[in-house]
């Protein structure tokens, strides 16, 4: 599909009947499955209903795919990517298996989602520091986590977008003075992926970590984490179970040889209905191309940009186009957040309010008639839309 001009009104008439009811500005909470993953999980509870175990192995063969898109996604290799259930889980893994010492540093912007806040906050008690650098009006400035490293500072942790300015921090500067100082870089990629290309080579990130239910169109309890391949021996393994280790668990011996992949980190069963779903889903991504869905994405989000301006909002966070993703946060005057997304919310539009603002987040599907109803609440206030007679959810 992405060697042609593609037919977005027939990408959303297909696999996107969310759009009948919603006109969908969400994507950064959670997004809608398209259709085909909604067709996979219905498949796999059908099956596991009328036949339990007997094709377990058919299924798990069927998740290989999605562990090399993954991989393709972001420029690694298949051996350092190991399937999780959130983006949480595979912080996690990395603040707890990272080889600390007492009195190292971990910095980290001070406005970061609470995932990627707390797991390193809980090294306290083995005498790691968390250093947070404040934003400057959403902005992570550069300068400013250059300024907070230090000889004690082992690791880097960012979101490459802020969940609640939409602001696209540098990775590639970050990473080269990551580099150039040996210290490990961890990257939150769960609002970039999508909306944005990530080489983890390109820009030296050790270890990454993403689940699938906002950009990539996946469920819940479906991600990914990447680690780095030489960081596998120096990592220590949590969670370690029977899929941790080399042999299976038939051996008579317990014989405890870790995988030399990252697969070592997934250490019991998969959730097996989510992870078949996010496979479809970035298959769906893979065949439309990554370069043209993340185009689309930004094309869309610069069109909230510009009708939220048009009627008389601003636009906090980014400030050029370097610095912008696929969220796009507003505000205005005398219009408070909470109400007006619940109007919005009446008149069929979601969208979301996050620290004391209104987030819009698109994706490729979104259409004509979704701006005009998003316009006409952008227009009109939060006493717009008092009723479900407004627009298409109305008429579904």
């Amino acid at each position: 599909m992405a060697s042609r001009p593609i037919d977005w009104n027939a990408v959303r008439q297909h696999e996107f009947p969310v759009g009948r009811r919603w006109a969908y500005f969400d994507h950064a909470a959670v997004s809608p499955l398209p259709a085909r993953s909604a067709a996979r999980l219905r498949s796999w509870v059908d099956h596991q209903e009328q036949n339990g175990v007997v094709d377990w192995p058919v299924w798990e063969r069927r998740l290989e795919p999605l562990r090399a898109d993954l991989a393709n996604m972001i420029g690694a290799s298949v051996e350092e990517i190991a399937l999780t259930t959130s983006t949480t889980l595979g912080l996690g893994l990395v603040a707890e298996g990272f080889p600390w010492r007492a009195g190292d540093v971990v910095v980290t912007a001070a406005d970061e989602y609470p995932s990627n806040l707390y797991p390193w906050m809980n090294l306290a008690d083995r005498g790691v520091e968390v250093r947070r650098v404040a934003g400057r009006d959403g902005r992570v400035v550069l300068d400013d986590l250059v300024r907070a490293i230090d000889g004690r500072t082992r690791l880097v942790t960012i979101s490459h977008v802020q969940f609640a300015s939409g602001f696209r921090v540098d990775l590639a500067g970050l990473g080269a003075v990551c580099r150039e100082r040996g210290i490990a870089l961890c990257v939150d990629a769960i609002q970039g992926l999508g909306p944005l290309r990530i080489d983890v080579e390109a820009v030296g990130i050790d270890f990454l970590a993403a689940d699938g239910h906002k950009w990539l169109l996946g469920p819940e309890g479906a991600g990914f984490l990447y680690v780095r391949r030489s960081w596998l021996e120096r990592m220590r393994v949590v969670g370690v179970g029977w899929h941790s280790v080399v042999g299976t668990y038939n051996d008579p011996d317990a014989s405890f040889v870790l995988k030399p992949t990252a697969q070592r980190w997934e250490g019991g069963s998969y959730a097996m209905p989510g992870m078949q779903a996010f496979a479809a889903s970035v298959g769906l991504i893979r065949e439309l191309g990554e370069s043209v869905v993340s185009e689309r994405i930004l094309q869309q989000a610069e069109r909230c940009r510009e009708l939220a301006r048009r009627w008389g909002w601003s636009v906090y966070g980014p400030k050029s186009p370097s610095e912008e993703s696929g969220i796009v946060v507003i505000e205005k005057p005398g219009v408070d957040p909470a109400r007006f997304v619940a109007a919005a919310r009446e008149a069929g539009v979601v969208i979301c309010a996050r620290r004391g603002r209104v987030r819009l987040s698109p994706h490729v599907y979104n259409d004509d008639e979704d701006y005009e109803r998003l316009e006409r609440l952008l227009r009109e206030g939060p006493a717009c839309g008092a009723g479900p007679e407004v627009g298409r959810a109305a008429r579904s």
